[in-house]
């Protein structure tokens, strides 16, 4: 029921957006105009917000998710505060998508605007730095983004820590390793395969994410490197077009969720190639 669900859900989109697929192609995804009166439409900027948000809170999230993850399981705190700590961290999943957004705006934004000025005065020539932060851009965006998918990261990271043999680690204790030797030399390489699914989920639940990135990108169409700047994203401009789309535009606003979904499901699959590949190392499989 579960796969005959997807292929429906597949064929629908699919279908509505089939007329957009004929009449605008290839175009569609390398257009960076979105001009519903003109009839021009183009989502790369869209493509390109879309996996720079995402890569950006991966980064961050991936870095704090393993580190809550190994905090969490390597015996840094006694057993009742590490469940405090675990469920703390595990509530940041029920926090709805558009209370982060509003975080964001109110809190985020104006507290990074003093930094992310200077940055810029003294370091603009840099592209990362070009633009000033005068209101929602794509480093606040990609900073909320990394909080919502910390929670995922850091929950199965912190299931590949736990299932490591215990005397994998009693092992490396008894050739004279420090503990942070036994963890970064023995522990996190054996759970690498699984803290590479952690990432890979992450990345999956930030391309989706919706609300809070349409209130806190900017929902400008362009590319640029810079962190300051406004941009957009395939979802935010899903949610932000559909309640006042036309016939026509409902057809290219099916297209562009069409190639979110495609993106989604490449990130997935080569994912899991890769984290099969590694587990066949790992057993020695592959020689």
């Amino acid at each position: 029921m579960t796969i005959f669900l997807v292929l429906y859900i597949l064929y629908e989109i699919a279908g509505k957006a089939f007329p957009a697929v004929q009449e605008f192609g290839l175009s569609f995804v390398t257009g960076t105009t979105w001009d519903a009166n003109r009839g021009e439409f183009g989502v790369f900027p869209e493509i390109w917000g879309t996996l720079y948000s995402s890569l950006l809170a991966l980064a961050i999230g991936g870095f704090f998710g393993i580190s809550i993850a190994i905090f969490l399981t390597q015996d840094f705190l006694p057993p009742r505060l590490e469940l405090v700590f675990k469920n703390i961290v595990e509530l940041l999943a029920a926090i709805p998508s558009v209370v982060y957004g509003l975080w964001g705006i109110y809190v985020v934004i104006p507290a990074m605007r003093p930094t992310a000025n200077w940055v810029h005065e003294h370091l603009g020539w840099i592209p990362f730095f070009k633009t000033s932060l005068s209101g929602p851009g794509m480093l606040p965006a990609a900073l909320v983004l990394s909080i919502m998918v910390l929670p995922t990261i850091s929950a199965v990271s912190r299931d590949a820590l736990s299932s490591v043999p215990h005397k994998l680690k009693e092992a490396a204790f008894g050739l004279g390793a420090t503990r942070w030797e036994a963890i970064l030399g023995v522990i996190l390489p054996t759970s690498a395969t699984g803290i590479f699914g952690a990432l890979v989920l992450g990345f999956g639940r930030a391309l989706g994410e919706t609300m809070a990135l349409a209130m806190l990108v900017g929902n400008s169409n362009q590319v640029s490197l810079s962190l300051f700047s406004p941009a957009n994203t395939l979802a935010a401009l899903l949610a932000n077009n559909f309640p006042e789309a036309g016939q026509q535009e409902e057809g290219v606003l099916m297209y562009a969720a069409l190639i979110l979904m495609a993106i989604t499901l490449l990130v997935n699959l080569v994912g899991t190639a890769i984290m099969n590949r590694a587990s066949s190392h790992l057993s020695g499989e592959v020689k």
